[in-house]
């Protein structure tokens, strides 16, 4: 592999800033296969200890197909900052490492060409392209992990390959199903959205009625959302999937609160923010990966999500009251969405697919003995908690801290409340009653 990391250096307020690009290959067992890509990183440090010498965590960001955060005023790693040199890698495919669009997509060839570009896109890979940022840029250091949801896939992945390179883990929201399959991992999720919908109705039960009236002129027909692109009701659906946040229930709401213009029409601002929400514009990694991130080993092939979905009648788009879908892909999507048009047939390439690499090596994990703190939500409908502490139990070293107080983006919302007593639990300060 050709080429070598770069690096620059700047300030922002409060902050020294350091981005590294790292040249890696697409596909690490056969580098020569496709061109280099560059996986990019940003380092942040506090301005008055950049002269000491830190631990370094690495952040390990959600998605699958999400970028890491800019450091817009203050957030989860302020506090940090007083301890560690901060890490956020930008995922292969994300933020301002070598970027997966549509053009791009296009110019790889056959659909199935495609596919075998983007089945490299998983877990595996991001743990190799962060051994490499931390092989060349860091001198091999050993760093701590925080993974936020697919960020605790990514940890388990690295925990299974590399575990020489961590000194602990910090998992929030995301300790993943280690040997169930998608299928299995939507047959536990669905119940938890259903209790996400009921969420919904007890705090604002007008909304049930109101869902339903918007519901039925939609499927009467003829709504165009801004972009041109037809609503129709599996669409309106999915405005559940924020449902699992802290803030989604109640955005929703207010979202509803100005759906209906004087006339009983569907107003345009409220047309303009579903576009904007369920489009993928900014992240269509997101949509083509959900389920491919789940996938080991032989398979029957399938939309995972669609199956479990045609399982619930209360789910069916004539069904009053409404229920609203959760975080799952299905195929009709690549149809009715102008930004995942491109991708239908590698998506359904990818989902036809028999065989698959494992992600886990579940004997090495059994044995391991890198300290591992996870905080795992009750409500959470996209993180199941028995799949979660079923992984637990088979992880060495690994303990759960299990909590009804925040929902998926418990990191975001509560993260000076989170990282302590995770960070605690990894080095004994504090423990987990039962366990």
């Amino acid at each position: 592999m050709s080429g070598a990391p770069t690096s620059t250096q700047h300030r922002v307020p409060g902050l020294v800033v350091r981005e590294h690009r790292v040249p890696v290959p697409v596909d690490w067992s056969a580098p020569e296969r496709y061109a280099p890509i560059e996986v990019f990183a940003r380092e942040l440090v506090d301005p008055r200890r950049d002269g000491d010498d830190l631990p370094l965590l690495l952040f390990l960001q959600g998605g699958p197909g999400g970028a890491s955060p800019r450091p817009l005023g203050s957030g989860w790693w302020t506090p940090l900052l007083a301890t560690h040199r901060v890490v956020l890698l930008d995922q292969r495919g994300t933020g301002r490492s070598t970027r997966v669009a549509a053009r791009e997509v296009a110019a790889l060839g056959t659909p199935a060409e495609a596919a075998a570009y983007l089945a490299h896109f998983r877990a595996d890979a991001i743990v190799a392209d962060a051994e490499e940022l931390r092989r060349t840029v860091y001198g091999g250091r050993r760093w701590t992990t925080l993974g936020q949801s697919y960020g605790g896939f990514v940890t388990l992945a690295y925990l299974s390959r590399h575990p020489e390179a961590l000194t602990e883990c910090l998992v929030t929201g995301g300790l993943p199903p280690l040997t169930a399959s998608a299928e299995e991992t939507y047959a536990h999720t669905y119940p938890r959205q259903v209790a996400r919908n009921r969420e919904l109705a007890r705090r604002y039960p007008g909304d049930v009625a109101l869902l339903g009236q918007v519901a039925d002129r939609v499927a009467a027909g003829d709504v165009r959302l801004p972009d041109g692109d037809v609503l129709t009701v599996e669409r309106l659906q999915t405005l559940g999937m924020p449902l699992g946040m802290s803030t989604g229930v109640d955005a929703l709401h207010w979202l509803l609160d100005t759906a209906l213009d004087t006339r009983g029409e569907l107003a345009d601002p409220f047309l303009a923010a579903v576009a904007q929400q369920t489009s993928f514009v900014d992240n269509p990694l997101y949509a083509v990966l959900q389920e491919v991130i789940y996938h080991q080993g032989e398979r029957a092939g399938g939309w995972a999500a669609q199956a479990e979905h045609e399982r619930w009648e209360t789910f069916g788009t004539g069904a009053r009251p409404l229920l609203l879908s959760g975080e799952a892909m299905y195929p009709w999507m690549y149809e009715q969405v102008a930004s995942l048009r491109p991708f239908r047939a590698v998506a359904e390439e990818l989902a036809a697919r028999t065989s698959w690499p494992a992600l886990y090596d579940v004997d090495r994990l059994a044995s391991n003995e890198v300290p591992v703190a996870a905080a795992q939500y009750y409500d959470d409908p996209y993180v199941d908690l028995d799949l979660a502490l079923d992984t637990a139990s088979r992880v060495g070293a690994t303990q759960v801290w299990v909590t009804n107080e925040f929902l998926h983006d418990g990191l975001r919302v509560a993260g000076d409340v989170i990282l302590p007593r995770l960070l605690d639990l990894v080095a004994g300060r504090w423990s987990v009653s039962g366990r």
